[in-house]
């Protein structure tokens, strides 16, 4: 007989309903405002330091929803914002310029759903608040960057070539390269081997034809800067993803602009130590030749640059880089052979090149390490964005014992495992290609994002109400039938947005829900209409539900398969919120398609299928 179906395909429908429940129930528990407190540069929070907080929000009468320590950062959650801000204040006077406490948002889902992975709908800047900032990426910085390091491979080609040359200069104002040669017969042998470096090269050559000056060309210097803005946004995802922000947004913005939005995050301390953090190496020679003391009075000799190490000791470095932390591919902390912090080094093979001609002819000699960072100034350049200050401090300066070849080498000197931990964990990230500088920030905060989704809320709650009050009323029983299919319909959204680890709810998404919720009764009314010609055409009663349902999927289809590409292309182009809209619109498209079509066949064959029925409730 017609419309008949075996029993596994109620138990899949059911399973899957039951599935998705399970993983939307996370929602049902909203995040608490808190307080995340973790140490500076990669310094630990000390158990005795939980205790003392604790105590000291007790006296002052702020009560604490609950508190954890884990890997040495204290989380406390607190039962609204009023008292969240009240503690910050309270910890931020208690524990001084050591540490960084940052507003945030926890998650409150139990433990048991925590074990299977079930977790909220992840939620856009503008729902759960947070943090949004225009970053500039110093693009001079890069091609100076560019610029040094290509002298330091030319001084390796010619060598390797067997060219002798005077010297190689660097020319940062000018933008160019001079080399100075013996013979001038030479040049034409070492423009031949630097086209094989680099081709993206600009030659000129002095009358005598003993000095060569390289210059990048147009051409090139729109490739490294469009490297240095691609490989920052990249390193900042990483960055940020390593501080468990659920579903940033980085995105590029015109010519050395980056956009950054940490949904959830309302305190900019923490992301701008992050963001900022400009972490990287440079590995140059110990000058032992010159007077150090004669370097200290003000006359530094003209191939070193006077430096210092983390115990205040004076060092005159070479100015020529061996290395730098662009070649660093790894980074791991640990401990060498005498229980003292380290970080293993790993490199890629042009690095592992340098190192090895670097240190070919200065075994015995000093190697120093030195730790760069970018900090910015009170003074401001002509567009009136502060201008970046360079902090070199060496961390380390070692014997080289033999030739160093490989791909790994250590450094040690570090004053904590902690901090060996932090500066791996940077170099991991990757060094910034450029300095960034941010020019803009904004905060927005979460009662703005909590006012934003209640009146979403509203909207899809009354958009719900009446469409089912509309169905109940118009189509009767089977009106009832496609209500409990779009209350399924709603549930299997929700839960595959909480499963799926790319899905974030925006407003414009929360829009895509409520034209979900209109598409998904569409489909039934078609059905239903089709249904009601198929009788009055004098079908019977099984026979008009089967050709209803057969016959007005074709046209179901079609509809929902164009929406469906369009969503696809919103996906495919758009950014940040148009590609929520984007993702909640596909997967209402597909769930509304499962439950019209498929959920009330199921419900309409078992109440009114595979029996003598008189008359049907449409």
């Amino acid at each position: 007989m017609l419309n008949q179906n075996p029993w596994w395909r109620y138990v899949v429908v059911i399973g899957m309903l039951l599935l998705t429940l399970l993983y939307a129930l996370p929602n049902l528990y909203p995040a608490d405002p808190a307080l995340n407190i973790s140490a500076t540069r990669g310094g630990l929070v000390a158990e005795n330091t939980h205790r003392q907080l604790l105590s000291s929000l007790a006296s002052e009468g702020i009560a604490i929803k609950s508190s954890s320590l884990q890997n040495g950062e204290l989380l406390l959650r607190f039962a609204d914002t009023e008292a969240q801000l009240q503690a910050r204040e309270q910890v931020m006077a208690a524990l001084g310029s050591n540490y960084i406490t940052a507003l945030n948002l926890a998650p409150a889902t139990p433990e048991w759903l925590t074990r299977i992975g079930a977790t909220p709908m992840k939620l856009g800047l503008d729902l759960r608040g947070g943090v949004h900032f225009l970053l500039a990426v110093d693009m001079q910085a890069a091609l100076e960057k560019n610029l040094n390091d290509l002298t330091a491979l030319v001084r390796v080609d010619l060598r390797q070539a067997d060219i002798r040359y005077r010297s190689v200069q660097t020319d940062l104002k000018a933008q160019q390269i001079t080399i100075t040669l013996r013979e001038a017969s030479d040049a034409a042998a070492v423009e031949a081997v630097l086209k094989k470096t680099d081709a993206g090269f600009e030659f000129s050559q002095s009358r005598d034809g003993k000095i060569l000056q390289l210059r990048f060309s147009e051409q090139r210097q729109k490739e490294i800067r469009e490297y240095a803005l691609a490989q920052n946004i990249t390193i900042l995802r990483n960055r940020i993803n390593g501080i468990g922000v659920a579903e940033p947004l980085v995105q590029r913005q015109g010519a050395d602009r980056i956009i950054v939005q940490l949904p959830g995050v309302q305190d900019t301390a923490q992301a701008k130590e992050i963001l900022g953090a400009t972490a990287s190496l440079e590995f140059r020679l110990v000058d032992t030749q010159s007077d150090l003391a004669a370097a200290l009075a003000g006359q530094l000799p003209a191939g070193a640059s006077l430096y210092q190490t983390r115990d205040g000791r004076p060092l005159l470095l070479e100015k020529r880089i061996m290395l730098t932390g662009d070649h660093i591919t790894g980074a791991t902390a640990g401990y060498d052979d005498t229980g003292m912090p380290q970080v293993t080094i790993m490199l890629d093979a042009p690095g592992s090149n340098l190192l090895s001609a670097g240190t070919k002819d200065a075994v015995g000699r000093r190697m120093a390490s030195v730790f760069i960072e970018y900090q910015p100034s009170q003074e401001r350049d002509a567009a009136g964005t502060p201008i970046l200050i360079k902090q070199q401090e060496v961390i380390n300066d070692a014997t080289i014992q033999s030739r160093l070849g490989g791909r790994s080498f250590q450094i040690t000197g570090l004053s904590s495992p902690a901090e060996a931990q932090n500066l791996a964990s940077l170099l991991r990230a990757g060094a910034l290609i450029a300095p960034i500088q941010i020019i803009e920030e904004r905060t927005i905060g979460p009662s703005l994002g909590q006012e934003n989704i209640q009146l979403g809320m509203q909207a899809i709650l009354w958009g719900m109400v009446a469409v089912l009050v509309f169905m109940a009323v118009y189509y009767k029983g089977f009106g009832v039938v496609a209500n409990v299919a779009l209350l399924a319909n709603v549930v299997l959204l929700i839960g595959l947005m909480s499963m799926l680890p790319g899905a974030t709810l925006t407003l414009p998404g929360m829009a895509g829900i409520v034209l979900t919720v209109g598409m998904a009764v569409d489909a039934n009314v078609l059905i239903f209409e089709r249904i009601r010609e198929e009788l009055a055409e004098g079908r019977s009663i099984q026979q008009a539900i089967h050709q209803g349902y057969d016959r007005a999927f074709a046209t179901i289809a079609d509809s929902n398969i164009t929406t469906l590409l369009v969503a696809l292309i919103l996906f495919g182009v758009g950014t940040g919120p148009i590609k929520g809209f984007a993702i909640t619109l596909a997967l209402g498209i597909l769930t509304s398609i499962f439950t019209a079509v498929i959920g009330t066949r199921l419900v309409v064959n078992l109440l009114w299928g595979g029996r003598r029925v008189q008359s049907l409730p449409l």
